[in-house]
């Protein structure tokens, strides 16, 4: 059986973090043996690091310390949680991956999505997503529904101008056309019942054969 590791992306306000607990629901219920996680973050190295990306207060960040900091993040993160889920045969779903990097840092910031890519692929040593379903949403969108939510902690990339969450899609739709194989695309403006059947249509093929792969 090969890894069945399973990747989400978007902007922040378009749904990823309650499908990826949706989806962990259904596939416990189906008796898969899921780990969800995000990203930066999901263990204590990663946690902290993710504490200073996202502070408000470090407004100065220069952008290649950014890059350098999530690629840094992935890294302990891959190494401490998501490989020794995937040997343990664990179905694994993470919020946020690379390509969070190659459209926010290399496409957004202008540092390049090949040297981004560069950079991650040292972190990551090989290791990509199964399959990675991007949620599609109009920035204004994103960015409405995060305003109206009042739980959620307002990060330093909220602040960003709506043309930095413009280019963020932009970047992301470019990296649709480069790695077709992998990236598929959700419509994120659609009710939340109906995102999540279609993310569950796009796992099932690979979940279906999961013990024949």
């Amino acid at each position: 059986m090969k890894h069945l590791f399973f990747s989400f992306e978007g902007p922040d306000g378009a749904g990823k973090t309650t499908i990826v607990q949706m989806l962990e629901r259904h596939l416990i219920n189906r008796g898969f043996n899921v780990m969800a996680t995000r990203e930066p973050g999901g263990i204590e190295i990663a946690e902290q690091i993710r504490s200073i990306l996202l502070n408000p207060n470090n407004k100065t960040m220069d952008a290649r310390t950014e890059a350098l900091l999530y690629a840094a993040a992935r890294r302990q993160h891959l190494v401490e949680k998501i490989i020794p889920s995937l040997e343990e045969g664990k179905v694994v779903l993470c919020d946020r991956f690379i390509d969070s990097s190659l459209a926010y840092q290399g496409f957004a910031r202008g540092l390049g999505v090949d040297e981004i890519l560069s950079i991650n692929q040292f972190a990551i040593n090989g290791l990509m997503p199964t399959l990675t379903i991007y949620f599609d949403i109009d920035p204004k969108i994103g960015l409405e529904r995060i305003g109206k939510n009042q739980k959620r902690e307002v990060n330093r990339l909220d602040l960003e101008q709506l043309a930095f969450h413009e280019r963020v899609r932009k970047g992301y739709l470019m990296l649709l056309e480069q790695f077709p194989k992998r990236m598929r695309k959700v419509d994120a403006s659609q009710p939340i019942e109906k995102v999540f059947s279609d993310v569950v249509a796009l796992l099932e093929p690979f979940l279906t054969n999961a013990n024949e792969l």
